[in-house]
């Protein structure tokens, strides 16, 4: 499998779930600013869309949105219970992570990352921001993840959507839940492993 990714950006979480999976693949880097890979390759002419996570499987088929290729890739090691069983509550609930912190916490960042944007806006989008994640805080009080004691997809794409933002001012301090959960994210070795594989540690 090929990965298109781009450093820090919500490819970031497929990173992350492609190093606890365990599943061999290969990430290739698809900067979102200059969409020419390393190659001088136009990303464009791989995926039309131009953003990232792009996935390509063996066969060519493709996958381009963060929840699905998360879900895809759990379920292709179902022992390492990235994702509860299909059919199950429990995957319902998953997938209410994954759309909630897909559509409001991704896109309530997408204002404060777009260039032109009136500070007035801005400051609107923070503060929504900063009320859904409060809501998140709240809901992860006496858990270690998410989903409970387990790590799922759906911790891997709230810590890097949440660690977004120190790059645009939305403080999340003052959340200590989050807080704690985003140092237990941070000290997993696949996690480790793929900030340092896109280059954001040493």
């Amino acid at each position: 499998m090929k990965l298109y990714y781009s450093p820090g950006a919500c490819s970031l979480s497929t990173h992350i779930v492609f190093k606890e999976s365990g599943l061999a693949f290969e990430a290739i880097a698809a900067p979102t600013k200059t969409h020419k890979l390393a190659d001088g390759t136009d990303y464009y002419s791989i995926n039309p869309l131009g953003y990232v996570p792009y996935l390509v499987l063996d066969d060519g088929r493709t996958l381009h949105e963060v929840p699905a290729i998360l879900q895809y890739l759990a379920d292709q090691v179902p022992d390492k219970q990235l994702a509860p069983a299909n059919g199950s509550w429990e995957r319902y609930k998953l997938q209410e992570w994954l759309n909630t912190i897909g559509t409001e916490l991704h896109k309530g960042f997408s204002p404060l990352f777009t260039p032109g944007m009136p500070t007035e806006a801005k400051e609107m989008a923070k503060t929504r921001l900063m009320s859904r994640l409060a809501w998140v805080d709240g809901e992860l009080a006496g858990k270690t993840y998410l989903m409970g004691d387990t790590f799922t997809v759906a911790d891997a794409y709230l810590f890097v959507v949440a660690g977004w933002g120190k790059h645009v001012g939305v403080d999340i301090s003052g959340l200590s839940h989050l807080g704690a959960f985003m140092a237990r994210v941070a000290a997993r070795p696949s996690v480790q492993d793929a900030l340092r594989a896109e280059g954001l540690i040493k």
